[in-house]
């Protein structure tokens, strides 16, 4: 899971960031006492449940359980592998993420080369733009300056079939590692040539600004208004497969996730309150050059559930554009189904569909930044579109076509989550039809969630979690550890945890759990550290040093009737029966001090 990057990095890197500081920039939090709290991003709720300690560097939802340390928060949150969320953190605080081992020891899950490959790629596809004419006419011909040029890193593939291959792909590895990202194809014979051939090429950026794919355009297929072509090119033009193309999915790459430019959106917006997603490419630049670098673009599928989370995890409103015709509309209500349920109180949805014949790019050519601003503003909200369509061709007149209506918005209002928007929209729904909406509750999400009372545990666990809690408390004791000799699950576990504390003042309690991310015992740790022991700092110190106590008492029980059982068989040593000698009589001691 950690591939090469060292503990003690890890250490210092949580010990670095404050999870406050990154959760709430991706959700808001409230201040609750000592700790933060929110509704939780990872399933819908009205009362918050998901809760933030500062003092343990530490997040838990006691609605659906999810919990961890600011790395496992954006593992879970951005969709990120543990590497790229630690990069991200790193990032944060400008750090540096060290690697241990030499070259020939990278882990196979390592996709460093990968992501080398790919912005070599795409620094060859840039350099073989000014040299072609046609390209050239064709970036003037739809008035992309130089600048918008360079920040969509836009390029060219020429024609032949090598072009990439004699490129980059010099050694085995290097081949090996562009079939792997999808920038070449196969003959029927097994024969390697280049995928994108005469096309512009856009880049599509992670979320991070790495390449992790192209789409290449074809830009004399109808001629585009460009100097006539041979018509034998052309003709050749028609039959070089379609208008786009994007890279096939690969392990970097996956299409039904990823958006085209959210990461220059990202860039240009400290503060997305709005995002917009049209059709096509050049709809996003064209709008970016316009002066509205709010705009993204699926990859050649309809939106799918993750491009709808993506979209409002950036910004709380997003605008649906499309044309007005009937594909457009199709587009537009698969976008709609993908909402739903990601409604959650505080995101809206709007549609804006445009005049036949139009595209995004044509109408910012037309009305200028101001014009397509007042449409953005005046696009549909969600409810409007979908209560419309919904109704388009039902007779609300008569009570046989409120009923269908009713029998339609039904299912689709059960997939909103739970909240003020979810009510409003029933609300709506009998105020049209005349019919309840009747939808089941969620048990997940309509059941009263409270915080856990302390629960009946071991001694040992008990312990353990208050030492989670507060693991400043390894200072109070001393080896050895006389509570050793308790035969009881979990006695090594917590003497590792002290000598760890111990060695290392002040580290956190994220910290001291993530250093058995890789072992058995991690789930079970951060249950208890979940579980939160209840009491103010002092009662669970006094707490901790009696539970200890306790353990060292009934160490000496243990011990002491082992000893006495083997007595009865005859079989003790001199040394034992000294030993079972010196127990009995600090049995006696405290009994005759208190008479």
């Amino acid at each position: 899971m950690r591939g090469l990057i060292p503990d003690s990095f890890i250490d210092e890197l949580l010990a670095r960031v404050d999870i406050v500081d990154v959760i709430e920039r991706r959700v808001p939090l409230k201040k609750a006492g000592r700790e933060w709290t929110a509704c939780c991003p990872f399933h819908n709720e009205r009362s918050p449940s998901f809760y933030v300690s500062p003092a343990k560097q530490f997040f838990h939802c006691f609605g659906c359980g999810v919990h961890g340390s600011a790395i496992k928060f954006l593992m879970d949150y951005d969709r990120l592998e543990f590497p790229d969320a630690v990069e991200e953190l790193a990032q944060a605080v400008g750090l540096t993420v060290p690697r241990e081992g030499g070259r020939d020891e990278r882990p196979r899950e390592d996709k460093t080369d990968l992501y080398a490959l790919l912005d070599a790629a795409a620094l060859w596809y840039e350099g073989e733009l000014p040299r072609n004419a046609e390209a050239q006419a064709y970036c003037r011909k739809r008035g992309l300056d130089a600048e918008t040029i360079r920040r969509f890193r836009l390029g060219w593939a020429p024609a032949g079939y090598d072009g990439v291959i004699k490129a980059l792909g010099n050694t085995p590895r290097r081949m090996e590692l562009l079939n792997e990202a999808g920038m070449v194809a196969s003959s029927e014979r097994g024969s390697k040539y280049d995928r994108f051939r005469e096309r512009l090429m856009f880049p599509i950026l992670d979320r991070r600004g790495r390449v992790i794919a192209f789409g290449g355009r074809i830009i004399g297929k109808s001629g585009e208004g460009l100097p006539a072509l041979d018509p034998r090119v052309q003709d050749a033009r028609k039959s070089d497969g379609p208008k786009y193309l994007n890279s096939p999915e690969t392990p970097l790459f996956h299409k039904g996730r990823e958006l085209f430019a959210l990461w220059q959106v990202k860039q240009a917006n400290a503060n997305l309150l709005r995002i917009v997603v049209v059709e096509g490419y050049m709809d996003v630049i064209a709008l970016h050059q316009a002066g509205l670098p709010i705009a993204v673009a699926t990859l050649g599928t309809a939106t799918t559930p993750e491009h709808t989370e993506v979209l409002f995890r950036a910004a709380p409103d997003v605008v649906f554009c499309f044309d007005g015709d009937r594909a457009g509309r199709a587009a537009a209500w698969k976008a709609l189904e993908s909402a739903l349920p990601r409604l959650r109180d505080g995101r809206q949805a709007y549609f804006l569909f445009l005049p036949d014949g139009e595209d995004p790019d044509s109408l910012v050519r037309k009305e200028g930044k101001q014009g397509f601003e007042k449409r953005i503003k005046e696009a549909m909200p969600l409810s409007d579109y979908f209560f419309s369509e919904l109704s388009h061709d039902v007779d609300m007149a008569s009570l046989d076509g409120r009923a269908r209506l009713a029998e339609r918005v039904r299912p689709l209002l059960g997939k909103l989550p739970d909240g003020a928007f979810r009510d409003l929209m029933a609300q709506e729904l009998e105020k049209r039809s005349g019919a309840r909406a009747m939808l089941q509750a969620d048990p997940a999400t309509r059941r009263a969630v409270q915080r856990p009372v302390a629960v009946q545990r071991s001694l040992v666990r008990s312990a353990i979690s208050l030492l989670l809690a507060q693991p400043g408390l390894a200072d109070q004791v001393e080896r050895p550890y006389r509570f050793l000799g308790l035969d009881k699950p979990g006695v090594g576990l917590l003497a590792e945890l002290l000598d760890l504390a111990r060695s290392r003042p002040g580290i956190t309690s994220a910290v001291l759990v993530e250093h058995f991310a890789e072992r058995p015992e991690y789930p079970s740790l951060q249950k208890l550290m979940a579980s939160t022991a209840v009491g103010e700092p002092e009662v669970q110190g006094t707490e901790f040093l009696d539970a200890l106590r306790r353990m060292e008492d009934q160490a000496i029980t243990q011990r002491r009737d082992a000893l006495t059982a083997k007595s009865r068989d005859g079989g003790l040593s001199s040394a034992e029966k000294a030993e079972l000698r010196a127990l009995l009589a600090a049995r006696v001691q405290p009994l005759a001090g208190r008479e």
